[in-house]
Order: structure tokens, then sequence, then C-alpha cells
């Protein structure tokens, strides 16, 4: 540390002690009664004390210098996957490898600050040699050093590792950002082995039951010309398809094609693998585990009349289009057998009818609250049609019948029509509409208003209701073959009429999740290296989300294990962290107590095996090389680690960094000058007493 005094400080220094010496000399210039030696010390005393004080008060900043020395970071990593421990260069030591690599680190420690870092998907501090990580990601290691050594005297990395970097961006656009030289070692064998495997599966992983999906499974194999590849897929154990597969190169890739059928609801587990052939350098690339889940998304519509009518035949036509739609016709003496519980949207045509014939079956699809697409014409009974709901009055009804077209609503927006659609429906032929005063609910949402000759009314002839959550569809007309008669007469090419009726059905089978408990994963699919997050919400009877009870989880796995949870509370719902499982098909339960009511909710997801470590063995020391070179480096051999130590110490850019610290600060600020005056002028005041001068 230095102090520094400019020439003003100088000159400010030597009027203080002029002061101090001329109030001195006033003070005591005239005192013939002290001994001279006295009056001598006590003026020096005072000339000492005022020119402190006139410092204090007059002196300006004076500058402090602090130099701080910065060694040299090393900074070493090591590459921890399960790439680097598999496959090993004809040679290579490990316990020596071990070793040199920590006499590489003394021998640094002696000059330089040495750090040390181990890296897989994830970057830990300290040298691991287990080699289990599932991924490599050394885009990481490099932001970490980014991140915590800004500003630092960075002087070298050396980065020990096969150049399989399967996670993350490359590293050579880390490296530029860095601007320290890399010195790399090269690990693993970059002499392609024996070897065939899946190297990836293209899939969906949610398909539709009974639908066929297709996978493809891309296939490598490397040094294995002219032998034959036996590709099977099993399902759940059983296995399901079978190729052969001809390999005809050394370096072979080729994408296979399988087509699966999805019959059987839930999550499905497959596993693609390749038979081994001989001298393989793994088998553990050989297989790969997808999870499929097929859920039925058919909905499944009843259509229910009296008697038949080709009407009912448009209806089924349009929604059987929909693959995921089912629709099933009952007439008269079959609506007392079938059981409406099973199905998702009731489209009731023209019932009740006139004669009121089916009551029974009416009011059995009433107690369910389920979805009613409610169709009236010549044969509806207007006054049972009045009575079994609120949202609809026909009044006046006599039992004529009306004709009526379909106008467009403005607003409309559940669902879209096309302007094309819009301008069919307006050629279209008129409905047949049992005649009356029509009066509906205010919140009725329209797709068409009815028109009747050139007049446009604001009756509705086609609209949806919602009461306390339940839908409700109305067409207040029959004659849907005519409008289908129509298209056929102008060659449409794409149905407006079954778009519609594919849209209607749509949007009232589609079901409000009113449960007052839920609990959920964050995504179905897990990676093995993932923590799995649950959600859950839990409402009261007024629907507003609570979590006053606490939320016991259990998860099981394949095997039948049960793992137990307590979820965790925030502001109004339930969060937990379930952690990384194992590769497998889990499902869970979880169930908590209200009002001295008991909740449960379930579900299920699975985890992904992490097998991109074995998917390369061949090393890239290339990449490793390029490493190097681009920021001014070398490649070193694992049999050459000491060499490194040289090769930094001998560059010349890597050395001690000074940093110089200026400070500045005022006299009056140190404290220690106000005891020394104070010590002064107390010595004076009792010399002065002493000696009668007081």
């Amino acid at each position: 540390m230095n102090s520094f005094f400019s020439a003003t400080s100088i000159l400010s220094f030597l009027g203080c002690l002029t002061l101090g010496a001329i109030y001195a000399w006033l003070l005591y210039r005239k005192n013939k009664n002290l001994d001279k030696n006295l009056q001598f010390g006590l003026a020096g005393l005072r000339f000492i004390a005022v020119a402190s004080i006139a410092w204090l008060l007059f002196a300006p900043l004076i500058r402090t210098l602090n130099y701080t020395l910065d060694k040299p970071v090393i900074i070493i990593g090591q590459d921890n996957s399960l790439s680097v421990g598999q496959v090993k260069s004809a040679g290579f030591n490990q316990k020596l490898y071990e070793q040199n690599l920590k006499s590489l680190q003394d021998k640094l420690s002696d000059k330089y600050e040495v750090k040390t870092y181990n890296f897989s998907d994830k970057v830990n501090d300290g040298l691991d040699f287990k080699n289990n990580g599932k991924l490599t990601d050394a885009s990481a290691f490099f932001q970490k050093i980014k991140d915590e050594y800004t500003n630092r005297n960075v002087g070298a990395i050396v980065l020990a590792t096969d150049g399989i970097f399967n996670h993350g961006g490359n590293p050579l656009y880390s490296i530029n950002q860095i601007n320290t030289p890399v010195y790399t070692v090269a690990l693993g064998d970059s002499i392609p082995k024996r070897d065939i495997l899946i190297s990836n599966i293209n899939y969906n992983n949610i398909v539709y039951l009974d639908d066929d999906f297709t996978v493809e499974v891309q296939i490598q194999a490397f040094q294995s010309n002219g032998e034959q590849a036996n590709l099977m897929v099993s399902q759940n154990g059983t296995r399901v398809e079978q190729q052969s597969i001809a390999i005809n190169g050394s370096s072979f890739v080729k994408t296979v094609p399988v087509k699966l059928h999805a019959g059987k609801i839930g999550i499905q587990k497959y596993t693609v693998s390749l038979g081994a052939l001989p001298n393989e350098i793994t088998t553990k690339n050989n297989s790969q585990t997808i999870y499929v889940e097929v859920i039925d998304g058919r909905q499944k519509v009843l259509l229910a009349a009296v008697s038949p009518h080709p009407d009912l035949g448009v209806l089924k036509e349009a929604i059987s289009l929909n693959k995921h739609y089912e629709a099933k016709l009952a007439l008269a003496d079959d609506l007392n057998s079938i059981d409406p519980n099973k199905f998702d949207l009731i489209v009731l045509y023209q019932l009740p009818d006139a004669q009121n014939a089916s009551a029974d079956f009416v009011q059995k699809v009433l107690n369910l609250k389920k979805p009613i697409w409610y169709i009236l014409g010549a044969q509806s009974g207007v006054n049972s049609f009045n009575q079994i709901q609120n949202q609809v009055n026909l009044s006046s009804a006599n039992g004529s019948v009306q004709e009526v077209y379909p106008d467009f609503a403005n607003g409309f927006t559940s669902f879209n029509l096309t302007e094309v659609d819009k301008k069919v429906f307006s050629s279209f032929d008129p409905l047949l509409t049992p005649f009356g005063r029509l009066t509906v609910n205010a919140s009725a949402t329209p797709v068409f208003n009815q028109r009747i000759g050139k007049i446009i009314t604001q009756q509705p002839l086609l609209f949806f209701t919602n009461d306390s959550g339940l839908k409700a569809g109305y067409l207040m007309g029959e004659g849907l073959w005519r409008w289908k008669l129509s298209e056929a007469e102008n060659e449409v090419a794409q149905s407006s009429l079954d778009n519609l009726i594919s849209k209607t059905v749509q949007y009232l089978s589609v079901k409000d999740d009113k449960r007052r408990f839920k609990v959920f994963t964050s995504k179905s699919a897990y990676d093995e290296n993932e923590a799995i997050q649950f959600n859950g919400t839990l409402y009261n009877e007024s629907y507003q989300a609570v979590n006053e009870p606490e939320v016991n989880l259990q998860v099981k796995n394949e095997a039948g294990k049960i793992f137990n949870y307590t979820f965790s509370k925030t502001e109004n719902a339930y969060q937990l962290d379930g952690g990384t499982m194992a590769a497998g098909n889990y499902s869970y339960n979880a169930n908590t107590t209200l009002g001295g009511k008991k909740f449960t909710a379930s579900g299920s997801f699975y985890v992904n095996a992490l097998i991109a470590e074995y998917q390369q063995t061949t090393a890239n020391h290339q990449l490793l090389n390029t490493i190097s070179k681009q920021s001014n480096g070398k490649l070193f051999m694992p049999a050459d680690l000491s060499k490194i130590a040289d090769e930094i110490l001998k560059n010349e850019n890597i050395k001690t960094i000074s940093y110089e610290d200026r400070k500045y600060d005022e006299l009056i600020n140190m404290k220690w000058l106000f005891v020394l005056i104070l010590i002064l002028l107390s010595i004076e005041w009792f010399l002065r007493k002493r000696n009668g001068e007081l």
C-alpha cells in the first residue's frame, strides 16, 4: 500500500506548518516567566497541535494505492459419462490415468490456483471417475466456467473427454466466449468397432384405440458388412413384429418403418430390439423401450327416434366420418332396451313424439344429466317438449308446420364455419319447423336464425344453451336430407352439412372437467434424469380452490413397489417434486379428505431410459483437436498427461496479474490524529498550569 501527496498537498502542508509556527511564536514570544527550555518545549507542543488542526481542516484528499496479485486459474474438467467408461483404447490403464491426472493437479497447484470439475448431464465439483453419467454436455461445463470465472485470470482449461457430446450446444461455440487455451486429453478409442445399434425411434406417444400407427426405427451398423440383423418388436413382453435386415456396408444406416396396432387401452410398453452380432463391442445399444398411451378417443352418440326418417341416415353418416365418433341408431322398441348412460351425447330426434310413446326413455335420458341435441319436426310432441326442459318454449302450436330457411347469426364463435359454408347454407332448401310462438332463453347461442321467405327474424333455428354446465343443442326443424340432396346436385367437393353436424356433435359432447380433486403430472413422459413434478388442486362445494387438508400420494412401479409421498402446499393448491425415477411405467393414486368426504385422483406416467451414451461408441478425437487449435491449446493422449504441465508453464501468456486499487480518503477520517492533538494540548495545559501560567 502506498500513499501519494501531490504538489497542492505539499503546499497545503507547508502552509499549515507556517500557521502553527506563527501561532506558537505569538503565544510564547513575550513570556519571561518560563524557563527557556520549557518555553521552547511548550511552543513546540502548540506548534504541532495547531499545525495538525489546520492540516485536518484544509488538507486535500490522500490517495492510497493497493496492489492485488491474481494467480492464474487452471481448470481441469473430467468427462464422467458412460461412453468414457464403456470404450477404452488399447493399453489404457484406468488406475494409472487417475493417478497421473491427480499428479498433474498437484504439480500445477505449486504455481497456479487449480479448480477441478467432472461433467456429464450436469457439472459437479471435484474429479470423479465413476463414469455413470447418462448424457454428456460439454457446453454446460464451459458455461459454468463463463459464469463463475468472469473477470478472473483463467490461464488454461484441461478437458479430458472422448469428444462424444450428445446434449446441449456445440462446445466449439462456447470456447470462443471464454478466450482461454484448452488443452484436451483424448480418451476413448477413435477406431470404429463392430457394433449394431438402434440410434433413434420416431413415434407418436399418444394413439387412439383400434388405430394402426407406424414406428420408424433407425438402425446403424459398423464393421458388419454382409451380416443379417434380426429386428423384433414386443408389446408388454409379447412379440408382435419381426423383420430381417440385410447389412450391406461397413458404415450402415437404415430407417425401418414398423406398423403396429393399438388394440388395448392404457400405456403400452414396446421393446424394439436387434439380435446381437458376434464380437460386438457392446449390446447395450441393441434395444430401446418406448411407451405409447392408447386412449379411447371415440365419443359415442345415440340417435334416438320413434320411427325411421331420412334425416337419421344423414346424421349417422356425418357423425361416422370422424373416426373418433361412433353413432348408434335406436328406434321404437329398441329404446327401452338400450342403456343411454353408455353414450356421451344423445340426439332426441322428434322426441318426445306426439303420441308420447317414448316418455319413459326420455325421462331416463333427462335423469342422466348428459348433453342432448333436440331436433324437432312434424312428429314432435310440442307440449311434452315444453315440459321436459326450461330453455325453450313453443307455444300456440297446432300441429302444423312452416318452411324456414337458415340465416347465419352474426357473432357466433363456438366453432368456425367458413365463408364458403355460410354461402352454401344460404342456398339450401327450407326445413319444416312446428308452427308456433318461439320463446328462447336470453343466454342461448344461435348458429342460424330463421328466415321465412325473404323476412329475416331474430328467432333461432339452430342454437345452443348451457344450463349450469350442462350443454344442449336445438334444431327447430326437420329436412336435413333435403340439404344433403342440394349438395349432391351442386357437386360440392366437401360437404358443409357434414362439417356442421360434426362440429355440433363435437361441441356438445366435449366434457367439462368438474372434478373437485385433481392430481396430474406436468407431462406424461419423462427422461430418467428428469425430476417428476406433480400438481394438485382441491375445490370446496362452491368450487373454490382450497388447500387446508393434507394430500398423500402413492406411486407404484411396474414391479408393484409403492413409494409414498406427501404434497407441499402452495398459495391455494398443492405441489410435489418426486425426484428422478428409474425407467419404466408408473401409476399413481392421491387421496385427501375435505368436510368428512374422501376424494381420490389417479393417473399414470412413464420414464424413458436414456441410452444416448451407448449410441456412439467411436471417440471423436478430431473434434477435440479442433477445440485445441481454435483456442490456441494442444491435444494430448492420456499417456502424456505430465507434458500438459510443461506446456502450461512455458506459455508466457499464463502469468500472474497485478491489479491496482486506488482509494481517496480525507485526513479527518483518521481518528488517531484527534488523539494526538488531544494529548499534545493536554501536556501543554498541564505544564502551563504547573508553572503558574493559567
